[in-house]
């Protein structure tokens, strides 16, 4: 299938009560992974790289890359830039096929997020593609991306009102106690914060740092309206252990292949285990 906008999958995961993965990929073999295990699963899927995944990889290559993995499944694809924050990133990505942008200003003061926020909105609306807006900041380390647990911070659910209502976009990823990377405990998402982010924007909610949340937790959260979780952490373990595993098994090994495949099973069966939580299974059309 032809890429999708992401506003597609997620409108109908959402009224659904169901939650489309987004997975970020850096490779061939990551890439092969989740679209192997979306079209086994029959589930929608998000495909997301960051800024610097297109750093490493180039526009064009990863651009062509998903869309021609895209034609080979039955499931429809998105294409999703995630935590992107420069301007010339984003227009490079419109202009390779991206279907879904995300501007995060979540480092910037309420007004200025909301101004470049809707800069980016009017930009990807005019040409169909759908954006996702950031309030609040995730802990952890993500790409470029970092932020200590001190510098931190909650949606606020009024403000949160306010940025939907004067940005327009599509969908709004929150901070409600997630962290990027590996959780140091058990994380406790903030669901009374959530619902009532929920009944005042009334749009899908995107929640980051999805690798390692509880499965009760997920489920909640995605009764009270997220209907996008990211997943990079997961995968990376998955792909990068069994990779050392088959080194470790043949230090002399000199055909990537036998590395790399294993490593992408490896993946696929974190990819269904996914989907099949987040309830995308047998929803794709």
């Amino acid at each position: 299938m032809a890429l999708v906008p992401g506003i597609e999958l997620l409108r109908r995961a959402y009224e659904e009560g169901y939650a489309v993965g987004s997975f970020n990929i850096n490779n061939m073999e990551i890439l092969q992974a989740i679209l192997q295990a979306a079209e086994e699963e029959k589930s929608p899927v998000m495909i997301q790289t960051s800024q610097g995944a297109i750093k490493y990889a180039g526009a064009a290559y990863l651009a062509a890359m998903v869309k021609a993995g895209a034609e080979q499944v039955s499931v429809p694809v998105a294409l999703h830039l995630d935590h992107g924050d420069d301007w010339k990133v984003a227009l490079q990505c419109l202009r390779y096929g991206w279907t879904s942008l995300m501007y995060d200003g979540s480092h910037l003061p309420l007004e200025e997020n909301i101004r470049e926020t809707r800069r980016v909105v009017e930009m990807a609306h005019a040409v169909g593609v759908s954006v996702e807006g950031e309030l609040g900041r995730i802990s952890g380390v993500e790409e470029q991306v970092a932020v200590s647990e001190r510098e931190a911070f909650f949606t606020d659910p009024e403000e949160a009102e306010i940025f939907v209502r004067e940005t327009g976009v599509d969908y709004l990823a929150v901070s409600i106690g997630t962290a990027h990377g590996l959780y140091k405990g058990k994380p406790d998402l903030d669901f009374p914060r959530l619902e009532e982010i929920q009944r005042r924007v009334k749009i899908p909610i995107v929640l980051h740092g999805g690798s390692g949340v509880p499965e009760d937790q997920i489920k909640k959260a995605i009764s009270l309206g997220v209907a996008k979780i990211n997943i990079d952490t997961e995968l990376r373990q998955a792909f990068l252990k069994t990779m050392r595993e088959k080194l470790e098994e043949n230090p002399n090994q000199l055909d990537p292949r036998k590395v790399l495949g294993p490593g992408r099973d490896a993946m696929v069966a974190v990819v269904k285990e996914k989907m099949r939580l987040f309830g995308s299974s047998g929803k794709a059309r």
